[in-house]
């Protein structure tokens, strides 16, 4: 490190033959070190007045075009955008939807033993656990009810939503795509390739169904404006459409549905 105090200066001393520092070069670098250490502290000072602590946030509010932005204060807290009504309702019911499908997934490992089939199965109810998971802590944070309230058979949108079932459903079922209670009792009761060709005729209306269910919500006005929804919901539709051509293909192994045993 480079040295910025002055050059000593010695001076002989012809009576005792010694090294004598001179008293002005004392006094200099007296002076310098002092003015060393008072600038030092002025600079850690002005520092600390200017920089924020480690632990405080900042929290800066991008400005509108044009406009600078601004600095809030640490006690800012975001605020989540409040849902519409069609978005609980998609969440709720999308909750009832994947709950369908795993139960039939849920069947497979006791009904078939297809390879390729219990491999969509595991993926099908892997996913789907995890988003009902995401889908009710994302109802739970905004205040809302995990779970749909029984619709008015009389309410015009529940006529509405009558339209993309089938009429032989079950009345509560309301969900598009959803299987009925015969179909569910025919998946359960067949085994080998009879299942494998329920299993894959019913998951294709199921898979259908929920594409039905994100095209409302996004056709309704003023609904998929949230982030976390917007991402879900469109993820939900692009994994849906790529199982719906896996299990297409499979079908295409087995095109007609196998004889039923009298």
């Amino acid at each position: 490190m480079p040295s910025y105090a002055p050059r000593l200066q010695f001076r002989r001393s012809p009576r005792h033959g010694k090294y004598k520092r001179s008293r002005k070069a004392v006094t200099r670098v007296r002076t310098l070190i002092a003015a060393s250490i008072l600038a030092s502290s002025f600079s850690i000072s002005a520092r600390g007045q200017q920089a924020p602590s480690a632990g405080t946030p900042v929290v800066v509010q991008p400005g509108a075009p044009g406009k600078p932005s601004k600095t809030l204060p640490p006690s800012t807290r975001a605020t989540l955008l409040q849902p519409s009504q069609a978005d609980v309702e998609f969440m709720q019911g999308m909750i009832m939807h994947h709950a369908q499908a795993i139960e039939m997934t849920a069947l497979i490992s006791s009904h078939t033993e297809n390879k390729d089939l219990r491999l969509l199965g595991a993926r099908i109810s892997s996913s789907q656990s995890d988003e009902i998971k995401f889908m009710k802590r994302w109802l739970a944070t905004r205040g809302e009810p995990i779970s749909m309230a029984m619709p008015d058979a009389s309410d015009p949108k529940t006529l509405e939503m009558d339209k993309h079932m089938d009429h032989s459903a079950h009345p509560m079922a309301l969900m598009p795509g959803m299987l009925t209670p015969e179909q569910m009792d025919a998946l359960r009761k067949a085994k080998g390739a009879e299942f494998d060709y329920l299993f894959l005729t019913g998951m294709i209306q199921h898979h259908n169904g929920a594409l039905i269910m994100v095209k409302d919500l996004f056709d309704t006005a003023g609904a998929g404006q949230d982030a976390e929804l917007f991402n879900f919901a469109t993820d939900a539709d692009n994994s849906q459409r790529a199982e719906i051509k896996i299990m297409q293909s499979m079908l295409e192994k087995n095109p007609s549905e196998p004889e039923k045993k009298p």
